[in-house]
């Protein structure tokens, strides 16, 4: 069996943290760790992770110095991960048990690096209030619509070598999925294995900054030029809107 190294950036998310764990120690496979970076300044914040890291030896914590940010957050995880394997979930989304048995027997049997898989859209309540069909994504695809949800992928390691999460407060894991699909195509599994929550308090649920980043992810990593830019953040947001 294959090690996978979960990570799960953590900030102002105590009130679903124990739900998200529970959700990756309850899984059918259990050859994993959990790496959680501690970007919050909250020390009783802090206390309660580290009781819930007594519960199992397989819990890690790094602890930022300041905060960061989610993607900057992941790449430290990333680094100092010893699986074979990465799979992230946000600190309030949710697996189900056979989530990481089924996803990477799907991995392993078609000889796939990366994958990812449909999702159900959750609210603070845990009530489902939607969802998301996974399909297969190509570089061409992805340019025109992030259809990933991160909490859902996993991806062998060796590729994350010299791919980073960006240094951006949205769309960070975009990025990082198009810089990847340049080269491997995201797989997708049909069945939902996760459940994604959805906060109007979030940053994702921040249209303003969410079109900012866009923009960034095309003009500055992707190296657009400024009218370009504007296109295809004009068709990443008519898609958006169709979903």
């Amino acid at each position: 069996m294959s090690l996978v190294s979960v990570i799960i950036p953590y900030y102002k998310k105590r009130q679903y943290i124990d739900r998200s764990i529970k959700s990756v120690l309850n899984q059918k496979y259990k050859k994993f760790e959990i790496i959680i970076v501690y970007d919050d300044q909250l020390i009783n914040d802090l206390l309660y992770l580290k009781e819930i890291k007594k519960k199992d030896s397989r819990i890690r914590i790094i602890i930022n110095k300041k905060n960061i940010g989610a993607g900057l957050s992941r790449n430290k995880a990333i680094k100092i991960a010893k699986g074979k394997y990465i799979a992230f979930i946000d600190a309030d989304d949710l697996w189900n048990s056979n989530k990481l048995f089924e996803q990477l027997k799907f991995m392993k049997k078609n000889k796939y690096s990366i994958s990812h898989t449909s999702y159900n859209i959750i609210d603070k309540n845990n009530n489902i209030i939607g969802s998301r069909t996974a399909k297969n994504l190509s570089y061409s695809d992805l340019l025109k619509s992030c259809d990933v949800g991160l909490s859902t992928v996993i991806i062998k390691k060796n590729l994350l070598k010299n791919n980073r999460f960006a240094n951006l407060k949205t769309k960070e894991d975009y990025v990082l999925w198009l810089k990847l699909s340049k080269y491997n195509n995201f797989y997708a599994m049909k069945q939902k294995f996760t459940s994604w929550r959805s906060l109007s308090d979030s940053l994702s649920s921040s249209v303003f900054q969410r079109f900012v980043d866009g923009y960034r992810v095309y003009k500055f990593y992707l190296k657009q030029s400024y009218f370009k830019s504007f296109l295809s953040l004009f068709v990443l947001s008519i898609n958006f809107l169709k979903k």
